[in-house]
Order: structure tokens, then sequence, then C-alpha cells
């Protein structure tokens, strides 16, 4: 898990957000827009899921599996980890 001195930046995050979801949505990474919702991007629920998964496995922390309807763009996504990780 990070720490405060590790946590990565917005910027950081939010790229590694747009990777993990043009990898699920079998789009290039600059057909991500971060301000569009996850869902409209073909972000299904089972990648929510698996996507739950993979910033669990990448910051160290759990998320609700409801994290893509909670904060249904990348950038809000951001935002919450940013948030998070600010408080660990």
């Amino acid at each position: 898990m990070p720490d405060a001195s590790t946590v990565p930046s917005e910027q950081t995050i939010r790229d590694w957000l747009i990777e993990r979801v043009a990898f699920y949505t079998e789009r290039a990474p600059d057909a991500v827009d971060p301000d569009v919702q996850i869902v409209e991007l073909g972000l299904d629920s089972v990648y929510a899921l698996n996507l739950c998964g993979d910033i669990e496995d990448e910051f160290g922390f759990e998320v609700e599996p409801t994290l893509g309807w909670d904060h249904p763009t990348v950038n809000a996504i951001t935002a919450f980890l940013i948030g998070e990780l600010g408080q660990r």
C-alpha cells in the first residue's frame, strides 16, 4: 500500500485508469475521454468489477463493487482515489 510519501500523482492515477478502461473496452487510450461515463465507453458490469480488482491490486485497499456507478467517470474515480490515498 502506498504511504503518503509514495502516493501517485493525480495524472499518474488518471493515466493508469485510462489504460485500464482502454484495455477493457478495446479502444486506444487516447479514445477514452476521462469526463465521459465509463458505461458510455462500453465498460459493462463484469469489467467494472474487474477494474475494482485492478484498483485494489494497484493501490492496496478495497473498493466497493459499486465504484463505477458511484464515481462514473475516469476523472471521478481519480478524485475518489486521490482522496482515499491521501487519508492513508
